[in-house]
């Protein structure tokens, strides 16, 4: 069994304030070693249980938060920017399920540092008409694939607005949201422990996961948080500007939907 395990940073246990995610002070040089040990809690579960492959896609902001010598020896390490399959790069090489770890509720929710990919640019994304958050973008992508999502890892808010895309998935609370940057948490150790416990069950007991798919073509909408954004956005002959601040356009798939909009993630940098 392979297993592609794709980290985040927002919805691991003891993380609140935007502080802790951005780089360059010490509260994040803690919560980056809070997100290693999740994702180390994951992948001595997975071995433990019997996988032969583990996979760790850093899946946080630059995608170099990971302490590369604090992962199990055993495991492989994906880092770095740009990847075409961002978050979920890894599925090219055919893992029997991804888990998703420290990830968080989509952007206008009160989930704790609640957003969907860029905070910057991008207030809310619709594929055929499907609001979704990073989980649901990913899942879809690696369901391109034939990848299912095993196991997903965060908050309360996260966890109810996912579930209904991935019923069949085992999850992890890792805290309770009281507002976008406060809330009740479990201790990192034990967050580390329930994932570990949860993974390793999957491991030793898999079930018949089933990717999520969405079918193509896709044809998605993208609200910006401003009108300069959508003006920027615009610029591409393949985008339809349909309000103030929002635009839209099709795609042959789900891997190309995510590959524009990482593509206009990266051209909003021009106008912060």
């Amino acid at each position: 069994m392979k297993i592609l395990i794709s980290t985040d940073i927002e919805g691991v246990a003891g993380v609140f304030h935007p502080e802790q995610v951005r780089p360059g002070n010490g509260e994040y040089e803690r919560a980056r070693i809070w997100m290693t040990n999740e994702a180390n809690a994951a992948v001595r579960a997975a071995l433990d249980g019997g996988a032969k492959e583990v996979i760790v896609n850093d899946s946080h902001g630059s995608f170099r938060n990971i302490i590369a010598d604090r992962i199990d020896p055993r495991a492989l390490l994906l880092q770095g920017k740009p990847r075409y399959l961002s978050m979920a790069s890894g599925v090219e090489r055919a893992p029997d399920a991804m888990f998703m770890i420290g990830y968080h509720s989509k952007s206008k929710t009160r989930g704790i540092l609640a957003h969907t990919i860029n905070s910057f640019a991008f207030s809310r994304i619709w594929l055929n008409d499907m609001e979704l958050g990073e989980a649901g973008l990913y899942g879809a992508l690696a369901g391109e694939f034939g990848v299912p999502v095993a196991l997903i890892a965060g908050d309360d808010v996260f966890i109810e607005e996912t579930l209904p895309l991935f019923p069949e998935v085992t999850f992890v609370e890792t805290k309770q949201a009281e507002g976008q940057n406060s809330g009740l948490s479990i201790t990192p150790e034990e967050s580390c422990r329930a994932i570990y416990d949860a993974a390793r069950m999957l491991v030793e007991n898999p079930s018949q996961w089933q990717p999520f798919k969405i079918e193509p073509p896709i044809t998605c909408r993208l609200q910006t948080q401003t009108p300069a954004l959508a003006d920027l956005f615009g610029q591409l002959p393949i985008v339809e500007r349909l309000a103030s601040d929002e635009v839209g356009f099709n795609a042959e798939s789900v891997q190309s939907a995510i590959r524009i909009l990482n593509c206009f993630s990266a051209m909003s940098t021009m106008l912060k």
